[in-house]
């Protein structure tokens, strides 16, 4: 079965983004970073999201990213799926962070409990489709709205959404233009899907984490 192992964000100062990386959310592994100069403009097509148990961890985390630089798209607050907020980093990538519950039921932590990347795709099912083919295995699937795909070991998960009601949820325009800023890193690799997402083997993509 073929999963999302491993993503390399192309940045402008792999050094800078490490260091926001750390400070706002300490992560590490297995986010890798990579210089690139490849113009982008407007949405990239994608949000990171942090999935955490309550809405003191989304507080917190959300807190040190703007400490460190990042941007608020959507101020934490709470909604009919639980409470999260949405920020940009210094360089341009999208950030959601947020949990189910609504209220908080134990003591404050920093732990992140999963790491989703969710593309913004044009046409749901012929993405669907095509990861299908390539050995993804869907876990959840609703309409042509959501799909997410069964995750390996690790914290990463790969879930698809529609491009413009992902916009929409983030707080941006959905016009972007240029790369997407993103390579995925799994043994469907090498590859490229329907919306441009670029997939490198799994050993390529462990071992840009690791720089």
């Amino acid at each position: 079965m073929s999963f999302l192992a491993s993503l390399t964000l192309e940045v402008a100062d792999p050094a800078a983004s490490r260091r926001f990386l750390t400070e706002s959310f300490g992560l590490d592994a297995p986010i890798g970073l990579r210089a690139s100069d490849a113009p982008t403009t407007g949405f990239r097509g994608y949000t990171l999201g942090l999935t955490v148990s309550q809405p003191s961890t989304v507080d917190s985390l959300l807190g040190t990213a703007v400490a460190a630089g990042a941007t608020v798209l959507k101020p934490a607050a709470k909604s009919l799926w639980g409470y999260g907020g949405v920020v940009r980093d210094p360089d341009g990538t999208i950030w959601k962070v947020a949990c189910s519950a609504k209220k908080d039921t134990g003591p404050a932590t920093r732990d992140i409990d999963e790491i989703v990347l969710l593309l913004g795709v044009a046409d749901i099912a012929a993405s669907k489709r095509f990861y299908v083919e390539h050995g993804l295995t869907v876990a959840k699937s609703f309409a042509k709205v959501y799909v997410e795909f069964a995750a390996g070991a690790g914290p990463l998960k790969l879930a698809l959404y529609r491009r413009r009601a992902l916009a929409k949820d983030l707080g941006v325009g959905p016009e972007g233009t240029g790369s997407h800023r993103v390579v995925l890193g799994g043994d469907a690799g090498p590859l490229t899907d329907p919306d441009g997402f670029g997939w490198e083997a799994a050993e390529a993509g462990a071992s840009a984490t690791a720089r």
